[in-house]
């Protein structure tokens, strides 16, 4: 069935493909030009759909300017939020936007950093512009964007592109036949490639190898949960065994990282990437947890998104319900990294 889809599909990731190729050849030719912006801009994208690790390597990238003493400032789309054009989501000292209205990543990249600049546009010419204008008595170092590399109307000092190790993307196709948003030769245009999401490097050795061929620099990461935070619920309770619920893309790296808390994940209940969890479905869940003596966990992102949704809220606080953060951990690179993030401001201070 998915290869009789794929076929079905691959005129219309014709057409995709032909537009990209054309719109980035433009660039390149100097047609369209690419603003820079009044401060130092690092770029963390991808070139595939969801789920690659980008939002854990701008939270690093943020608070390793923040111990360098240095402000930065994060300028995003804001996927799916329910705002348009450029907004605040938070100016540093107060954060004025939930889930909703800022997006899932924001929303969280703005509680977990809260003496970062937070703004969203889905121009991202307009959002450095505004930042710009609205900061313009205390400009923050560096603005990163988050979700960047295909927004290439504003220039980027530092392109970094994530590619998970879990879902490689040598024999994806584009969009809509595959979860590549732009061919594989487009990495030409990166500066820095990072590894995602690595469990075994020698597993994983043969990715690198490929990604070698490039010829840029490359960082290795994996993901370090961190310890599980309650949010509803009776208190006092360690989820040792629990329903898995998610709305992110690849959720299978957040079902290992429960299994390597030593959480014995009963079910998992997973939903596209940035769903509303319907309450018929919460409510089932929270049914079966209270018949089992189960406790709920969720993503950090989804716990976000859950903020925002009161009647899902009180339903779950009839069973221990928890998120789990994470970080990454660099596994091989750091040095390079760190060059490179140092590099980019060294030249404004």
């Amino acid at each position: 069935m998915t290869n009789v889809l794929n076929i079905l599909l691959s005129p219309a990731a014709l057409i995709y493909s032909a537009v990209i190729f054309v719109r980035n050849r433009l660039f390149d030719l100097g047609v369209f030009h690419s603003h820079k912006a009044a401060i130092p801009v690092v770029s963390v994208g991808n070139i595939s759909m969801g789920g690659t690790g980008k939002t854990p390597l701008v939270d690093f990238v943020i608070k390793y300017y923040s111990r360098k003493g240095l402000t930065p400032a994060i300028l995003s789309r804001g996927y799916k939020r329910s705002t348009k054009g450029v907004t605040m989501v938070s100016d540093g000292r107060q954060v004025f936007l939930g889930s909703r209205e800022a997006g899932d990543e924001c929303a969280m990249l703005a509680h977990n950093n809260p003496e970062t600049i937070v703004v969203v546009a889905e121009k991202r010419k307009e959002g450095a512009d505004f930042i710009a204008e609205h900061f313009a008595g205390n400009l923050p170092d560096v603005l990163v964007l988050d979700d960047g590399f295909q927004h290439r109307q504003l220039d980027r000092d530092l392109d970094i592109v994530v590619i998970n190790s879990a879902a490689p993307f040598f024999n994806d196709r584009l969009i809509p036949a595959g979860r590549l948003r732009e061919p594989r030769k487009n990495l030409d245009r990166a500066d820095l490639l990072v590894l995602s999401k690595v469990t075994d490097p020698f597993k994983t050795a043969h990715l690198a190898e490929k990604l070698s061929l490039t010829g840029k620099p490359m960082v290795t990461t994996s993901v370090r949960p961190g310890e599980p935070v309650q949010f509803a619920g009776p208190g006092n309770v360690v989820p040792e065994r629990a329903i898995a619920l998610a709305g992110i893309g690849q959720p299978e790296g957040f079902i290992a990282s429960l299994k390597q808390c030593g959480i014995n994940v009963v079910s998992q209940a997973l939903f596209p990437d940035h769903a509303d969890f319907p309450l018929v479905s919460i409510k089932a869940l929270v049914e079966r947890s209270i018949d089992e003596n189960l406790s709920i966990v969720t993503t950090e992102k989804d716990y976000f998104r859950l903020q925002a949704n009161q009647p899902t809220l009180e339903t779950m606080s009839r069973v221990p319900c928890f998120y789990l953060p994470v970080e990454i951990d660099i596994i091989e690179g750091r040095k390079v990294l760190e060059q490179m993030l140092d590099q980019t401001v060294s030249q404004n201070l």
